[in-house]
């Protein structure tokens, strides 16, 4: 029974991550046509305030589903574990994608303490979990046989 339900959990998986490379994909599409309008909108090749904007906000987008898509191909199909440094890592994306875009002029003080509350509690997180999980971290580069920079002489005047 167990083995059945790990089967179809992976089948769902995959074809989450088939719908989620699509609306990618289309996402890039849009992002594109809006680029498209931007440039050739009058002014020409002026992109002002409100439409750049609206340019990061859709970029940002498509970097957080990249991302997305990438750690749950990495942590649940080859590793076959959940990974919790994605959903913190991909959280932090978010809230960055929000910072970028947010406007200032309209956005509250309450609100401007909360992001801050949310970025402060998931880095920590994040931090603390990289902590407890040190086997985690990539692996590093292995070392190259390198040969010793020879002695400093010094010159003589």
């Amino acid at each position: 029974m167990h083995n059945l339900f790990k089967r179809y959990e992976r089948l769902m998986i995959q074809v989450l991550l088939t719908m989620m490379a699509i609306a990618i994909g289309l996402a890039t599409l849009d992002f594109g046509w809006v680029l498209f309008q931007s440039i050739l909108a009058p002014p020409r090749l002026l992109i002002e305030g409100e439409q750049l904007l609206e340019i990061f906000s859709l970029f940002m987008l498509i970097i957080i589903g990249i991302e997305l898509l990438e750690s749950i191909i990495n942590t649940y199909l080859t590793k076959g574990r959940p990974h919790f440094e994605v959903v913190l890592s991909v959280a932090i994306i978010a809230i960055a994608r929000k910072v970028i875009i947010l406007d200032i002029k309209t956005t509250d003080s309450l609100s401007l303490f909360g992001i801050a509350a949310i970025i402060l509690s998931l880095t920590v997180g994040y931090y603390f979990m990289k902590q407890s999980h040190p086997d985690d971290a990539p692996p590093s580069e292995p070392d190259r046989d390198v040969a010793p920079l020879p002695p400093r002489q010094q010159k003589h005047r």
